[in-house]
């Protein structure tokens, strides 16, 4: 199955992205994030849990009248007092998380199945009797058996929800077997799906992309992958993936996603590594004496975009694996006509340098090196 023209990406960094351990956004600082995205093109943004109170609930009513940038989720238990209270606050957007699988049921909520239906019933028609937008998750669908997902699918369908979240809440499920899910509660009951993936075996983003191959029409990420555990799906990742890769353009401004990246790493506390798909430091950077070589020719050659698509930025890194031809570049950068004949010697003393120092050459040290190859040369 084609991936459909209509996704919505909702970016949950503000909840779920939240939810990592050890990290807690102020008001000011969930702010400066909503603004960011909202900036990048974002449209959907799950803004965090009214029941926690504090200084959470100060910045959620912050956002009641900021409604028309975006359409602003906010997050509640299963409880009907929870749900009634954003409405009373004016909010049109409201998700409802309830589990589906009999384990997280009986250790989580302490209820059963029959519960559950009839709770996921009365909740969504009350919202929808307000004229709210109504989410309803499917929690631990990865340990809920697929014939009960359709039911409750069915259900939630009934009663009027306007789509059903797909939550692999423990990242228990591989590409296969997550798209199976989707097509199968999409084949029971005509409801909009939404891809929630946890990335506890790596495999967030790929299920992310498996769920909308197989129908689901909204998805969520969080800036960096964030998130409980091993965080979520990313937001960069999927949006370029699904840009590159799926010709599927979902109007976010692929030019701000490194200083996304940045604000919210800033905030966690949190370095992003630097070979972070899409946003690492590494990602556009060359080293290697054959990539080098053939980059200095065709950058299309070791990348597969140029860095500024995502604002990002080239880099050539003097070092170990380092060649001839990246050595005369860079020599070449700081205004030195290098002689053929001390490249290989400066190409070992690089390398050299590298070992003993574990990193990178800078290109001010390998003018030095040069003019001490001269000197020995009696040049």
């Amino acid at each position: 199955m084609p991936i459909r023209n209509d996704l919505v990406l909702e970016d949950t960094t503000l909840r779920d992205g939240e939810q990592t351990p050890g990290v807690a956004f102020s008001k000011e600082t969930k702010t400066k994030i909503l603004d960011a995205l909202l900036a990048a093109g974002v449209g959907s943004v799950e803004i965090g849990i009214p029941a926690m109170g504090g200084e959470e609930l100060e910045f959620i009513r912050s956002c009641v009248d900021r409604q028309d940038e975006a359409r602003l989720v906010v997050w509640h238990r299963g409880v009907r007092a929870d749900v009634e209270s954003s409405l009373d606050m004016g909010f049109k957007a409201v998700h409802i998380g309830l589990p589906t699988s009999k384990g997280h049921l009986k250790a989580s909520v302490r209820k059963d199945r029959s519960w559950l239906l009839a709770t996921a019933t009365d909740l969504v028609k009350m919202a929808k009797d307000r004229g709210a937008f109504v989410s309803i998750s499917a929690e631990d669908i990865a340990r809920t058996e697929i014939s009960f997902l359709q039911e409750y699918a069915g259900v939630v369908h009934e009663a009027g929800a306007d789509r059903l979240r797909l939550s692999d809440t423990v990242g228990l499920l591989g590409p296969e077997a997550y798209g199976e899910r989707v097509a199968a509660v999409g084949s029971a009951a005509p409801i909009d799906t939404q891809c929630h993936a946890h990335n506890d075996f790596g495999l967030a983003t790929a299920n992310t992309l498996a769920g909308l191959k197989a129908g689901a029409r909204y998805f969520h990420v969080t800036v960096n992958a964030i998130g409980e555990r091993a965080g979520m799906a990313d937001l960069a990742q999927v949006v370029v993936a699904l840009k590159k890769l799926y010709d599927r353009d979902l109007g976010i401004d692929l030019t701000k996603l490194k200083e996304l990246s940045l604000l919210v790493s800033r905030a966690a506390r949190h370095p992003v590594l630097p070979w972070q798909p899409v946003i690492g430091d590494n990602v556009f950077a060359h080293e290697s004496g054959i990539h080098a070589n053939g980059m200095l020719r065709d950058t299309s050659t070791f990348e597969p975009f140029p860095p500024e698509h995502v604002g990002g930025e080239r880099r050539y890194v003097l070092g170990k694996h380092s060649g001839r031809a990246l050595v005369e570049w860079a020599l070449e950068q700081q205004g030195i006509e290098p002689q053929e004949d001390l490249l290989g010697r400066c190409l070992d003393e690089v390398r050299a340098q590298s070992i003993r120092t574990g990193g990178a050459v800078s290109q001010e040290d390998l003018a030095d090196i040069y003019k001490k190859a001269l000197a020995e040369a009696g040049v």
